[in-house]
């Protein structure tokens, strides 16, 4: 953060406590409006778990610490893919001055593989925040509530705006999908898969997965599951992200959910697949 204010690009990388301690300095990110970028490898918890992998710090990516989770949140599902939203997550902090959590996994951070290193374009640059030409006060602490109210409105506002331009998701066969799975990273991959066997046998299923798991597509979700009468919401934790999908999906009426939680353990294709079979 340090870096940040004087004009350069900085970013981290953590998992499980290490990210818990984070969330102090990113709250001040947050209030005080400063980019940078973090990498987290999510590993099984709770306290120190495994080392190996799972889902299940999604709700202290999105939403930890005291205040309203201003940081946008990307959720890679392949070394590509984690490549891509590097790049997205160093043009966007800079751009709009936010925190920009990139949420791996301990396979993703253990996986060697080819990428195609793209030409990123035009990349926001970073410009000193303080003795920018003035000495700069930046606040994370009022004495008056409605003065920090009044802060946190304009705040949110702002972050509403630029979450609205930011929805990244992808659709796969869902536009005559019965059965829609909603499955994020790692899982993504797997039910990529899973899909692709289940068409060739001539099931009518869908995947729709989340890129940005902050904002959340709510929209496109809506969109995808139209035509479904039942939704499949895979992840290796107990909920943590089948509570953003109900959230986003509430109001839509005549519409059974199942889920497929494997916490701090991977799920593979043929996961997805049995457990699709029993619910058709």
């Amino acid at each position: 953060m340090g870096a940040s204010l004087t004009g350069r690009k900085a970013w981290t990388a953590t998992a499980a406590a290490g990210h818990i301690l984070m969330q102090d300095p990113l709250m001040v990110a947050e209030a005080e409006r400063i980019p940078f970028v973090m990498y987290v490898g999510q590993r099984g918890g709770p306290s120190t778990g495994t080392v190996i992998y799972s889902q299940q710090e999604l709700n202290l990516a999105r939403n930890g610490g005291n205040g309203e989770g201003m940081r946008l949140v990307l959720g890679p599902s392949n070394l590509q893919e984690l490549y891509d939203c590097t790049v997205l997550a160093f043009d966007w902090a800079w751009r709009y001055r936010l925190p920009v959590i990139i949420l791996g996994d301990g396979y993703l951070s253990k996986t060697t593989g080819e990428v195609i290193l793209k030409k990123p374009g035009k990349i926001s640059k970073a410009k000193p925040i303080i003795g920018n030409p003035k000495p700069i006060n930046l606040r994370n602490t009022y004495s008056q509530e409605e003065e920090l109210s009044q802060v946190l409105s304009r705040e949110m506002k702002d972050f509403g705006a630029i979450s609205a331009k930011l929805e990244k998701s992808e659709s796969i066969r869902c536009s005559d999908a019965e059965v829609v799975v909603f499955a994020w990273g790692s899982v993504g991959s797997a039910a990529k898969e899973a899909i692709e066997i289940l068409r060739k046998e001539g099931k009518k299923v869908g995947l729709f997965r989340p890129i940005t798991l902050k904002p959340f597509g709510s929209t496109k979700a809506k969109i995808a599951v139209k035509k479904a009468k039942k939704i499949l919401i895979a992840e290796s934790s107990f909920g943590q992200f089948g509570r953003v999908v109900t959230e986003a999906l509430f109001g839509i009426s005549g519409l059974q959910v199942e889920r497929l939680y494997k916490p701090a353990e991977g799920i593979v294709a043929e996961d997805i697949v049995e457990k699709i079979e029993e619910m058709l």
